[in-house]
Parts: structure tokens; C-alpha cells; sequence
């Protein structure tokens, strides 16, 4: 379809903002009511262009939708949460009945009916958010609805929801005003998929069978409505979100997501949204691992799979070429509770993952999975705190930095900000360390105590000599001031 300029006649930007392309496809094949073809123009959809076309928005919003972004960037570290009632069973939530493994001893009927054992009487969203401020956590984002489709929050439009439960009450609402009373930024993760909805999927079958949707059937429209309509609840019934965080899996385009995006957008103009709808999104998100290079644009990173980071390409990109992004990481093997998994990741690791993260620019969304009595088990809350014992000291040289000048130290990560460089040491080599790529040098010290360290400087390379004793075995911070 091209373009039409004339008076009276319906434009691009009016067809995103009435229906999506595949919407409006799928109207014209199965319903007759449009004689459209796909065309150059509408395949246009899936390029940059489209993502521009389907974002656009007016001065006033681009301006909230930025601040938002460099407060994003700025922030380095937040909290996941996976609940639902897969807890009662202390199962990994939705993935049982989508791939069952016999390490789960759950049927999907067992599963799907767990709802009505679910009272988290223990539930208090304060200590939640007490304990993300105590961990230097500056957002939280909630899962709303996971692939098995329970909702988290009072949906008007299923009665596969929290409020359905023998505990009742609204657990996102409670939430989001835990987070309202305490400033905490909240961001709601949305699973495109549903196991539970009969549009999505023939549910008369296992749902093994099916996971990934079946898009061709007549019913898919109805679903992408009923998607819609969910995702309007939560911005007008729960308040702006800091940032949506779908989780499409496979074949992300068939979920409409420029028309969803183009919604969400006029709703809620300042809210960030991910890659994982068919779109370029905001930010790339790479699960469970640190990209080997600093992201930048041009290259799509999502998902579990390490040599997606393998792809980019070395060297310190200019400002304008990075691609923001936040890798999703577990504090176990799990993303929902299991008591019996105890591959506790240690406070070392964690603490090295999020400065390996902010050295590449990145932010780290890590995960707890609550209890079914609604407490965050105390192996996650003490890692949690001893982090943000941590960021107390070195959180300088986090908050607020972007991607470090120097890449791939055999000993240590650099972060930066204006005027600043800081040096992470892991493993000190001993006496002398050497850091190539420097801009000339001011001032080094180090930032727990402001030791002032000796250094000397030869062309662009700076060698500082390390104290015998550095005050934190797991990463001392070294100030670097520059001219």
C-alpha cells in the first residue's frame, strides 16, 4: 500500500495507529472486508522505519521518553520478580506444561489448577522493596502474566487471575503501591504467550503441542485484542510503567507488536519496551549472559544463546553508536521459586557479573523467585544485601557510568563518566598494574578510602602501583581522575 497525501485519505500513520499490519492482513484473508495485498510498502514493517513510524510521538512525549531512557542507562541494577502459583508446587513457572520434564513430577492439569491452593498470607510488599533498596536496586519489574497465562493482577477480561484465589486480593496493585509510597520505579513483564487462552491455542490439546500459538487459526485476532485490552489495564488501572518487558519466544512478529507498540506509546509515552515483539524495541536483552562486546546497534541480541554477543564487533564504539541494553540473570537455575534448587550463585559472582555488565554499558535485572507464602527466600535476600553493602562503598562506580575505555583485562573491568575512569580489580596482579588506551591522568586513589595510589604515565599507557593489601577481595575500585 503506498502512501497517500491527499485530503480524506487514510495514511500509514493512521493505519498503525487503528490496527496493525498483520491485523489488517489477517482481517483482509479471513474476513474479506479489505482488498489488501502485501506489498513493499507494508512489508516496510518489519525495517527501522517502521519502528520509527510506529513510535513517533509529539516533542513533549519524545522529551519524557528520553529522560526515562538516561534514567534507565543511569540506574545499572534492578530487581526481577517471577511469581505466580507455580510456587505451591516449587515448579519452574509455565515451562513444566510447555516442555515436561519428569524432574517437575507435575501433570498439566496438576498445574493449571494450583491457582486454587495459592494464599501467599506471608506477602508484604513493602519488605519487597525495602529489600531492593537495601540491595542498590533502583527499579523492579513484576511479572504480570507468564507463558501459562495466570494473571498476577485483577483482569477484567479472564477469571485466571490472583483475585480467583483463596488469597483474593490484587497482588500487583498492592505492589505498584508499596512502590509508589517508596519511589521504586516499577516495570511490569507481560508474556505475549498464554497457555490458558483458547485463541492463542487449541487447548484441547497438551499444551507441549502447541507452546509457540497458532497464529493461522481465524480465532488469532481475538487474541491479539485480548492481549490489547490487558495491557491497557495495566497502564490505566496500575499507573505508568517504567519500562514493559515482553517475553514473545519464537516468531515474535506474529504478536503485531508495531501496532501494540504504537498503543502502548499514546498510553505511556515515557515507558521504555524490549525487543521481544517482533520489533527493534528500546534495548537489546540478552538472558543469562554477559555479551562478550559492548552492544551497539545493527545487531539484534535475545535470548539464552552467548554467541549472539560473539557477533558484535570489538573496539570502543562512539556514544552514538551504542545500543542500550540489560541482560536478565538468575540468582539460581531457576526464574521461579524451587526449594530444591540450591546452585545459589555467589555474592562474588553476582557482584562481578553487574560490573561486567556496567563496563559494557549494560544494565543487570536480577531475579528472585518467591515463595508460595510470598517471602523471598533468605539465600537471595542475603546475597541481595551483601551487594548492596557493596554499591554503599563502589556504587560511584556503577551508577551513572557508561561503557569503560579499556576492554578485555585479564584482571579487572573499567567503567566511566565525565572526566573519570574507574578501574575494577578482581584479581590483582600484584605491585604493578598496567592499563593501555588512557587519556592523561590527573589523580588515582582508591575509592573506598581515597588512598592516594603513585602512578606514572607514558604516552596513553598508565601504570599504577597497587597497595600489598586491597581493601575488597571481590573487586577494589580505582579511581582514575582525568585532565
Amino acid at each position: 500500500m503506498k502512501e497517500s497525501k491527499g485530503a480524506g485519505k487514510i495514511q500509514r500513520r493512521d493505519l498503525f495507529r487503528m490496527a496493525g499490519a498483520g491485523t489488517i492482513v489477517a482481517a483482509a484473508e479471513r474476513l474479506g472486508a479489505l482488498e489488501l495485498k502485501p506489498s513493499a510498502d507494508l512489508l516496510e514493517s518489519a525495517s527501522s522505519s517502521a519502528w520509527r513510524e510506529a513510535t513517533s510521538v509529539d516533542a513533549d512525549r519524545e522529551q519524557a521518553w528520553q529522560q526515562r531512557m538516561n534514567w534507565w542507562r543511569d540506574a545499572k541494577f534492578g530487581l526481577f520478580i517471577h511469581w505466580n502459583p507455580s510456587s505451591v508446587a516449587s515448579v519452574e513457572i509455565s515451562w513444566p506444561i510447555m516442555r515436561p520434564n519428569p524432574k517437575w513430577h507435575i501433570t498439566e492439569e496438576e498445574y493449571v489448577n494450583l491457582y486454587k491452593r495459592f494464599d501467599p498470607s506471608k506477602f508484604n510488599p513493602d519488605s519487597w522493596v525495602e529489600l531492593a533498596e537495601a540491595a542498590g536496586q533502583k527499579y523492579v519489574v513484576f511479572t504480570t502474566k507468564h507463558h501459562d497465562g495466570f494473571c498476577m493482577f485483577d483482569s477484567s477480561f479472564t477469571n485466571y487471575k490472583i483475585t480467583n484465589t483463596p488469597y483474593k486480593k490484587d497482588i500487583l496493585r498492592m505492589l505498584a503501591d508499596a512502590c509508589s509510597r517508596r519511589s521504586m520505579p516499577l516495570g511490569y513483564y507481560y508474556s505475549p504467550p498464554d497457555m490458558h487462552h483458547p485463541d492463542f491455542r487449541d487447548t484441547s490439546k497438551p499444551a507441549r503441542e502447541n507452546w509457540e500459538g497458532e497464529p493461522a487459526r481465524p480465532q488469532w485476532p481475538i487474541y491479539l485484542q485480548y492481549m490489547q485490552l490487558q495491557l491497557r489495564e495495566l497502564v490505566t488501572r496500575y499507573g505508568e510503567p517504567a519500562l514493559f518487558f515482553f517475553d514473545g519466544l519464537d516468531q515474535q512478529e506474529k504478536y503485531d507488536g508495531y501496532y501494540i507498540e504504537r498503543m502502548l506509546r499514546e498510553l505511556s509515552p515515557s515507558s521504555l519496551i524490549n525487543n521481544r515483539l517482533g520489533t527493534p524495541g528500546d534495548y537489546e536483552t540478552p538472558e543469562q549472559f554477559v555479551p562478550a562486546r559492548i552492544p551497539v546497534k545493527g545487531y539484534r541480541i535475545v535470548g539464552v544463546n552467548p554467541e549472539l554477543g560473539s557477533e558484535l564487533p570489538g573496539g570502543i564504539p562512539r556514544p552514538e553508536e551504542f545500543r542500550p541494553w540489560e541482560t536478565c540473570m538468575t540468582m539460581n537455575d531457576t526464574w521461579g521459586y524451587n526449594k530444591n534448587d540450591r546452585k545459589f550463585k555467589s555474592t562474588k559472582t553476582i557482584i562481578r557479573a553487574l560490573v561486567d555488565v556496567a563496563s559494557k554499558g549494560g544494565n543487570l535485572l536480577l531475579n528472585v523467585g518467591p515463595t508460595d507464602e510470598g517471602l523471598i527466600q533468605p539465600e537471595f535476600a542475603d546475597r541481595l544485601r551483601d551487594v548492596g553493602r557493596w554499591l554503599q562503598v563502589n556504587g560511584e562506580s556503577i551508577y551513572g557510568t557508561t561503557y569503560g575505555p579499556v576492554q578485555g583485562l585479564s584482571y579487572g573491568r573499567t567503567t566511566a563518566k565525565q572526566g573519570v575512569v574507574y578501574l575494577h580489580v578482581f584479581d590483582s596482579p600484584g605491585g604493578e598494574v598496567s592499563v593501555a588506551g588512557m587519556a592523561p591522568v590527573r589523580r588515582v586513589e582508591l575509592l573506598a578510602d581515597g588512598q592516594v595510589l603513585r602512578h606514572r604515565q607514558s604516552g596513553n599507557t598508565l601504570a599504577i602501583q597497587l597497595p600489598p593489601n586491597l581493601p575488597d577481595t571481590i573487586d577494589s575500585v580505582v579511581k582514575i581522575e582525568l585532565h
